[in-house]
């Protein structure tokens, strides 16, 4: 390696932080918002050891018509007399690779130029940058203090990234592509070593056309004559807020939605506006303003001026789809071949084949656990009119009597599924069963369902319930209390809603202090724990719940970015359910994954103070957007990877297993009946819980 003008410096200081620099490479191995030095912004091989030289900061890689490589450790570097940074490689012969860094009014320019050397025409189909946001979960609190979330755009020339701190405060690191274009990104080091608490390396990519050509619409061959270059450019820059952020990306066009129902416009203002995709309609509405509408259900890529883009969506109805969906569901999900009760189970499905997947002894593969989506699914549908009650109710019933055999102990202690007898007790699965019991006693209005709700609760307490934030808990409980309050059983309600008021206090006093869940920390803990606080304040108006919502609600906001993208704008990020729920076994993003939908359901039950129509325009994206994952036929998937490949394999598809999915269309039936109880709630506030147990002669115990 030649040095230059001397090693890299230390340090480069742009505005109110500064990046750390390798000597050797002159690339940032840490950048530093000098308000939170504690903050990491990049992965370091201290928290997670199989961090590797490759990964650095502005590394990256070539695939071309000459061979592929890698370059990291510069032939040359030098320091020019301005203070700016300029590395060479030559990773390949006749081929240069030159990176220039400097600062300018408070940002960090980094240039990656791709220079043909050579006498000949050379075809670029692969061309990444490192990018390795410290996008990890080392439990709740190190997380909220130390960890970011990385918030990735890749549409072409209006692309960017936004690593924003997991709590929702303090600066954002913000990165906005200035010339070239980054058209997808990739996903490293996902396996069995890093597993689900880290995202993996990030790589941001002009093209990935050599390994996945049709990913994120369709990924160009770059062709250099000789001397010609290519350059990929950005500049990085510390930002007050989102909005901020958002705001200086100068974007090209604004959408009035990013999902919207078949029939309804999505309005584009941008100065052109075009589609591949011939299901799609362009109508030019004025001068700079379309109407962009599509004839079939499904995602469609929108190119927008000077090489931006971006995708959209529009769905059928939701009442449509919970029909094709139940009608998919009792044709192709059904164990009809197994004996006895084993037969009411309903089970994964492979879409390609229609092949009931069997569950070859792992553990999301059961007839239980998310299963239970499925027939919750069809008992809501019935309930609301939109399956036949002939059909459907015997094949619930035997499902009933399927669950109290199989998925239940004689203590109404949960089972992962009816063959999994050597794991114990998951929490996670009791709200799930508790509801559908209770729903079977809404519908038949048969005591001993009911009875069973509240005992699989009651169980889940005694296992330790109020310590773990089990999706679908609080509102659960509080369905069943209420059941039980029409059934002359106020103590034992009482009882439980004490439960739920002291697991409400705990987690309170707990602060950052979250317990690890079957991932370290991830948007459906903190989900849970909204809810939670949310009841135990409408259950008792102690302000103490309220000031702790809104101490949290940017918690759970962080995990979704605003990306303009269907699948991606306010959806919680979460990268491991392709690799333990599909049949392809892919790790990396899965955008939208269906408990994205449970921000949207926790931000629909804020109480009135908090909630506002930001947060309403939220949750209703995110209950959209999650129609993605479903097909006209009624099949779908429980998981779209996102990353143009995952460790080299091509990804961005969707997985061909029908899993558990099926939650996201429940809670937005959910959501819709909850609408008419907030808003009866606001014309008529429940009193405080002391006040009504007092006038019972009851005794506030929580």
């Amino acid at each position: 390696m030649q040095h230059l003008g001397g090693t890299a410096p230390s340090i480069l200081t742009f505005a109110s932080g500064h990046a750390i620099l390798d000597p050797l490479t002159g690339a940032p191995v840490q950048f530093v918002d000098e308000a939170a030095p504690a903050r990491l912004f990049l992965l370091n091989d201290v928290a997670t050891p199989w961090h590797s030289v490759e990964h650095q900061w502005g590394s990256g890689h070539l695939v071309t018509d000459r061979g592929g490589a890698r370059w990291h450790t510069p032939a040359e570097l030098r320091t020019t007399k301005d203070g700016a940074v300029e590395a060479v490689h030559t990773p390949l012969p006749g081929l240069r690779v030159e990176i220039h860094r400097h600062v300018r009014e408070g940002v960090l320019c980094e240039r990656y130029t791709v220079v043909n050397t050579a006498e000949e025409p050379l075809t670029i189909t692969g061309l990444g940058v490192q990018t390795p946001f410290a996008d990890l979960y080392d439990g709740a609190e190190a997380s909220l203090e130390q960890a970011v979330h990385a918030h990735l755009f890749t549409g072409g020339t209006w692309a960017w990234a936004l690593a924003q701190p997991m709590s929702g405060e303090g600066q954002c690191l913000g990165l906005i592509v200035r010339e070239g274009a980054v058209h997808a990104y990739s996903v490293e080091s996902r396996n069995q070593n890093s597993l689900s608490n880290v995202r993996g390396h990030l790589v941001l990519l002009a093209t990935d056309q050599a390994r996945n050509p049709e990913a994120f619409g369709g990924q160009p061959v770059l062709r250099l004559g000789p001397g010609e270059s290519t350059t990929l450019a950005w500049e990085l820059g510390w930002y007050d807020s989102v909005e901020d952020f958002t705001a200086a990306t100068r974007p090209p066009a604004v959408l009035s939605a990013y999902a919207a129902e078949l029939g309804e416009p999505i309005l584009v203002e941008a100065s052109s506006v075009s589609s591949p995709d011939p299901e799609v309609t362009v109508e030019r509405a004025a001068q700079g303003r379309y109407r962009v509408g599509a004839s079939r259900h499904g995602s469609y890529r929108l190119d927008l001026a000077d090489g931006a883009r971006t995708e959209v969506l529009f769905h059928l109805p939701l009442d449509e789809v919970v029909r094709r969906r139940v009608a998919y569901i009792t044709r192709h999900q059904r164990a009809r071949e197994r004996p006895g009760l084993l037969r009411h189970g309903f089970v994964p499905v492979d879409t390609r084949t229609g092949l009931t997947q069997a569950s070859n002894g792992w553990a999301d593969w059961t007839d239980g656990s998310e299963r239970i989506a499925m027939p919750l699914l069809l008992q809501a549908a019935v309930a609301r009119g939109l399956a036949d009650v002939a059909e459907i109710d015997p094949l619930l019933e035997g499902w009933a009597a399927f669950a109290r055999r199989h998925l239940l102990d004689d203590t109404a202690a949960p089972r992962r599924g009816s063959q999994t007898w050597h794991t114990g007790p998951r929490l996670y699965d009791t709200p799930w069963l508790a509801r559908f019991f209770h729903d079977r006693h809404r519908f038949h209005g048969r005591s001993d369902d009911l009875d069973l709700a509240a005992r699989i609760l009651e169980r889940s307490f005694e296992l330790g319930g109020a310590g773990h934030l089990s999706i679908g808990l609080s509102p659960t409980t509080l369905a069943v209390c209420a059941a039980l309050e029409t059934d002359a059983q106020p103590d034992r309600a009482d009882n439980l809603r004490d439960r739920l008021i002291g697991s409400a206090r705990t987690f309170v006093a707990a602060g950052r202090q979250l317990p690890a869940h079957e991932v370290a920390y991830e948007q459906s803990i903190v989900a849970p724990l909204l809810d939670l606080l949310t009841d135990a304040h409408t259950l008792t108006g102690d302000p103490l719940f309220h000031d702790a919502i809104a101490e949290r609600l940017p918690w759970l906001l962080a995990f979704g970015g605003p990306q303009p993208h269907a699948r991606l704008h306010g959806i919680a990020i979460r990268h491991w359910d392709g690799y333990w729920f599909g049949a392809n076994r892919l790790w990396g993003d899965v955008f939208p994954h269906y408990w994205s939908t449970l921000t949207a359901v926790t931000l629909l039950r804020l109480p009135a103070t908090l909630r506002t129509a930001a947060t309403d325009r939220v949750a209703e994206g995110v209950l959209r957007a999650n129609m993605a994952n479903y097909s006209e036929d009624g099949s779908a998937t429980c998981a779209f990877v996102m990353p143009s490949t995952v460790d080299g394999r091509a990804a961005h598809t969707a997985d061909p297993l029908a899993n558990d999915q099926d939650w996201h269309l429940l809670l937005w039936l959910q959501a819709r009946e909850q609408e008419r109880a907030v808003a009866s709630r606001w014309a008529a506030p429940t009193p405080p819980r002391d006040e009504r147990k007092a006038s019972r002669g009851g005794v506030v115990t929580a």
